[in-house]
């Protein structure tokens, strides 16, 4: 015990005897672990702020919405605007074999909203009770749309988060009333606020029965009166997302008369293979950035290896001296291998704190969309102090074992 003592107390006199070289030592080693840390952890924070936005609309979500077909195959100047209707939502639901689940929606915007306290103009939606099952809508007090609400064509509401502030500003709203385009329908439940920034299209929602809305608020306009909007569905599993979609496809192409082959007559939306692409992209830019980390962190460690090695060299009489008055080579080598450990080590925590505190400052800025503030990853931490360690370690017991194995004579003599 006092041994090692003897030697926290020799390394600690050695470093502040040499307080510059240990400084650049310890500068070098911080900088190549703080860098490396902090550009792994922007490539993570826009990665899971993707990921955010793509889960704030539900997992495994493709949408399908009107087209236009070409009359004459592959010839879109004889294109003709089709529309999705509910036949084409139960076939979907009846026949595709690789859809798990679906709902049609219907939606205007043009809808008046009052309540007693305010009016609104958000964007009303008719759906079936298993959108809430498809779509990411978390509730925030009452009830989600039931099957009774649906059969019976109950006039009832959910209110989006903002919706639900405008209409009732400070004030309880389920189980009170809202007018739309006059027509009185309860409030059976709020939303809790989803996504962040200024993309409140979803917070302005409300949603009703489909059935009450394709009887009271159909979409205008001639030949539209068994039209919806688009078409919500889920693959069965995710891996079948393309099934799923050609499913889809040719169950609408054969309903309106074109070929499912023609990619141009249909708009979609394919959540799955967004995040995929979207994926591969930050896999690449985490490539570059973890790239440009480890030519910062290599950078660093040749810096140490340069600095250890200089330092172990200039103290070759010192390790004559003290072979002289009796240090064992293990004694010598086991206060340089300690010294580097130490120097290295508390260098590559000063780092990755100076990463964190960064980190911090940026998680109370408002990022724009789809990015999160950057977060340390603990196997980035670890490679980098460690490699460094490892580095520094090495650099000083490479000539701090050839000194060792010197006879005391010789030892002394080097200058």
């Amino acid at each position: 015990m006092q041994m090692f003592l003897d030697i926290f107390v020799q390394i600690f006199r050695t470093l502040w005897a040499h307080k510059l070289r240990s400084f650049l030592t310890m500068f070098g080693i911080a900088w190549g672990v703080g860098s490396l840390l902090l550009l792994v952890g922007l490539g993570e924070g826009f990665r899971s702020g993707n990921r955010r936005e793509m889960e704030q609309y539900g997992k495994d979500i493709m949408f399908i919405f009107p087209g236009r077909a070409p009359v004459v195959q592959g010839n879109m100047s004889s294109a003709r605007t089709y529309l999705l209707t509910y036949q084409d939502y139960a076939d979907i639901r009846k026949e595709a074999f690789h859809v798990r689940n679906a709902t049609p929606v219907l939606a205007r915007t043009d809808l008046h909203t009052v309540s007693e306290f305010a009016t609104a103009n958000g964007e009303i939606i008719g759906v079936e009770p298993q959108y809430g099952d498809i779509r990411y809508l978390p509730l925030k007090q009452g009830r989600w749309l039931n099957g009774l609400d649906e059969t019976q064509k109950r006039n009832v509401v959910v209110l989006g988060d903002e919706l639900t502030r405008n209409l009732f500003p400070g004030r309880p709203a389920v189980g009170a009333t809202v007018l739309l385009n006059g027509l009185s329908f309860e409030v059976v439940g709020s939303l809790q606020r989803v996504g962040r920034g200024d993309d409140n299209s979803t917070n302005m929602r409300g949603y009703i029965p489909f059935q009450v809305m394709s009887t009271y608020f159909p979409l205008k306009g001639e030949g539209r009166e068994n039209a919806i909007s688009f078409i919500n569905y889920q693959p069965r599993v995710t891996d079948e997302h393309l099934l799923a979609q050609e499913d889809a496809r040719k169950i609408i192409a054969r309903n309106h008369r074109f070929d499912y082959r023609d990619d141009n007559a249909f708009e979609g939306w394919d959540t799955i293979q967004q995040s995929k692409l979207v994926g591969s992209i930050f896999d690449a830019m985490n490539v570059f950035l973890g790239s440009v980390g480890l030519v910062t962190l290599a950078l660093g460690a040749i810096g140490v290896i340069n600095i250890m090695l200089v330092a172990v060299t200039e103290r070759t009489h010192e390790i004559g001296l003290r072979k002289a008055l009796g240090a064992t080579n293990r004694s010598i080598l086991l206060q340089f291998f300690l010294e580097g450990t130490l120097l290295t080590l508390f260098s590559g925590l000063i780092g990755m704190g100076f990463a964190a505190g960064l980190m911090a400052i940026m998680d109370t800025q408002h990022g724009p969309g789809g990015f999160d503030p950057p977060r340390i990853v603990p196997m980035s931490a670890i490679v980098a102090i460690g490699s460094l360690t490892l580095a520094g370690v090495a650099a000083g017991l490479y000539p701090a074992r050839k000194a060792a194995m010197l006879q005391p004579v010789e030892a002394l003599r080097q200058e």
